[in-house]
């Protein structure tokens, strides 16, 4: 059958492998945790029930649905639910504010929530009087004297009003409504279709080997569309699904699932990082001396480069004795990592290619749906440090100041109700500018150099980009955050967040009394230690963007404080503004 909407993928599926199972997820059964899965042909009924329940409750095509929860199967059968019959998802983040609530449930005109427990659906009941259109809340979880999302399927049989709906939906109409969560303002509702959406998948079906019936680990929300086209992705080739019972759990859910493949940001590969660096500097004598070779062997790796038999003879016995356990803390059949978001780190991308783990890293944005760019698993097709090659159907170029322009049938149908923004980053010719600075390496690799929008110009008429320099940063094991500070200001400067793991067994070796993290910054010796790793750095940089002042954070900047979005972006107007007597101190 042809595929023109996303909900098709699921129908074909189920036809050529009713009984494979297809999503999996953690429940207790007799006050024990334990997977419980679902099969292609059981997930397309339960969709159906769903399609059917949604019109049985007057819900009619365009009507905004909100869903906010984490990855669990339910997301999935309220998701493709709503397809069907033509309404318009409007996913949630769990960790977003009242205020982004309020603003995108009035915005699309909300007609019905589904949310994910108590605290959820208390969230939004109590914003309940300012949403004139909100009918019902549903939850997933059991919560007294709250409507549960079963109660409007349970006994219900799909009746030939369900495929008639599904014959309505065309392929180039609305499909979902993501409202991106940004860094400052409030969220605009980036408008994809089932066109959209579909030919993004197209893109890359002769590039990710993806083979059905093996595993994928999912933990990336799937209110983001980066992990939501990976699930479309996922269900076009056949994919078993797995979804991680948290972010705390993941290293533990990687070794009971043993995935194929995963989607994730760089902050969760450099988790991992620090993870086997904590496990490393607790070795002693020859398996310390061992484990700090195999990380120089592997600091030397490059892709599509013989660096000679002898360094080949060094690879093999480093990743016999030592980076097997880096492959361990993945599962141990992990063929390929895609990433992005974010950049990653090209020392890392380094380490994990030459621990034989295979990271795709690539790029794209919401209004893109999401991808225009990504590396191959292929080595020639990889290049460390960059976001890989443009997609088959997507066609890239670069404005005079370097800005990626980005045109396909991939690229949004514009934000919600707000054509006004939607001219300012879509052209008469149909390109979309996404904000990001980039070059060509080779001739076909795209390279990210920068943010539009994040570049600053120092008092003395100066630009900097702080991204190349921040990322430079986080290279060192003692830096874990950083963000540069210098717009309008005569001097770079740096709000830093120590890595405490790394900083507390250097205390330990240096005779340094570690009571807390407050007390560990001001010591004048971690401040000469970071200092030190700063001056490195400085040597790569030009002196105007030279960082000359620091400030140490005693805590980890997260989205639950709402310093870091949901894909772990710096909010860096939210920083400055929590930090500003601090940032004040280093130009006083």
């Amino acid at each position: 059958m042809e595929v023109t909407r996303l909900f098709d993928y699921l129908t074909e599926q189920a036809t050529e492998r009713p009984d494979q199972p297809f999503l999996a997820s953690k429940v207790i059964e007799n006050g024990q945790k334990v997977w419980k899965s679902y099969t292609f042909k059981e997930v397309a009924d339960i969709c159906d029930r769903v399609s059917q329940a949604l019109i049985n409750l007057g819900i009619k095509k365009d009507d905004k649905i909100a869903l906010c929860a984490p990855n669990r199967p339910e997301w999935n059968f309220i998701d493709i639910g709503c397809q069907q019959i033509g309404a318009i998802l409007v996913p949630l983040y769990p960790t977003a504010s009242a205020n982004d609530f309020r603003f995108i449930c009035t915005d699309a005109e909300v007609k019905l929530a589904f949310v994910n427990d108590k605290g959820l659906f208390e969230k939004i009941q109590s914003l309940r009087s300012e949403l004139p259109s909100l009918r019902e809340i549903y939850t997933f979880e059991d919560v007294a004297g709250v409507k549960n999302w079963k109660t409007i399927v349970e006994g219900i049989t799909a009746t030939p009003d369900v495929p008639a709906a599904k014959a309505s939906v065309k392929e180039k109409e609305l499909a979902t409504i993501i409202y991106t969560s940004g860094t400052t303002g409030n969220p605009k509702g980036v408008m994809l279709s089932h066109y959209n959406m579909v030919n993004n998948l197209r893109g890359t079906d002769e590039i990710l080997p993806f083979q059905a019936g093996s595993k994928a680990l999912s933990f990336l929300p799937l209110s983001h569309i980066y992990e939501r086209i990976g699930f479309f992705g996922y269900l076009k080739k056949g994919i078993y699904i797995h979804y991680a019972e948290s972010m705390e759990t993941i290293a533990e859910n990687l070794k009971e699932v043993h995935p194929y493949v995963f989607t994730t940001v760089p902050r969760l590969l450099e988790k991992v990082y620090e993870k086997i660096m904590e496990k490393g500097n607790e070795l002693t004598g020859f398996k310390k001396w061992l484990f700090e070779w195999s990380l120089r062997i592997g600091n030397r790796y490059e892709l599509n480069k013989d660096l000679g038999i002898s360094y080949r003879i060094q690879l093999a016995l480093a990743r016999k004795l030592v980076f097997t356990k880096w492959q361990e803390a993945l599962g141990g059949e992990v063929q390929f990592i895609i990433t992005g978001a974010a950049p990653l780190q090209a020392r890392l991308g380094r380490l994990f290619s030459a621990a034989g783990v295979i990271v795709i890293e690539g790029y794209g944005l919401s209004e893109a749906s999401p991808g225009i760019s990504v590396n191959r698993v292929e080595e020639s097709g990889r290049l460390i440090g960059s976001v890989g090659i443009p997609l088959p159907n997507v066609h890239v170029k670069l404005a005079e100041d370097g800005e990626i322009l980005a045109k396909g049938p991939n690229i949004m149908m514009g934000y919600y109700k707000r054509p006004d923004l939607t001219a300012e980053v879509i052209d008469e010719e149909g390109y979309l500018h996404t904000g990001d600075i980039a070059e060509w390496v080779d001739g076909k690799f795209l390279k990210i150099t920068d943010r539009k929008k994040e570049l600053f110009k120092t008092s003395g008429g100066k630009y900097v980009a702080p991204s190349p320099i921040e990322n430079k940063l986080k290279e060192s094991r003692y830096i874990e955050q950083v963000m540069l500070v210098g717009d309008n200001k005569k001097y770079v400067t740096a709000l830093i967040v120590p890595s405490f793991l790394h900083l507390q067994a250097w205390a330990k070796d240096n005779g340094l009394n570690y009571e807390s993290n407050k007390q560990i910054i001001g010591n004048e010796k971690i401040k000469a230690l970071i200092d030190a790793e700063i001056g490195t750095v400085n040597k790569e940089f030009g002196h105007v963007e030279q960082v000359k002042k620091f400030k140490l954070l005693d805590k980890e900047w997260t989205i639950e404080d709402g310093e870091l979005t949901p894909t772990l972006k710096v909010k860096r107007k939210v920083i400055l503004s929590r930090y500003e007597s601090l940032v004040e101190e280093m130009y006083n």
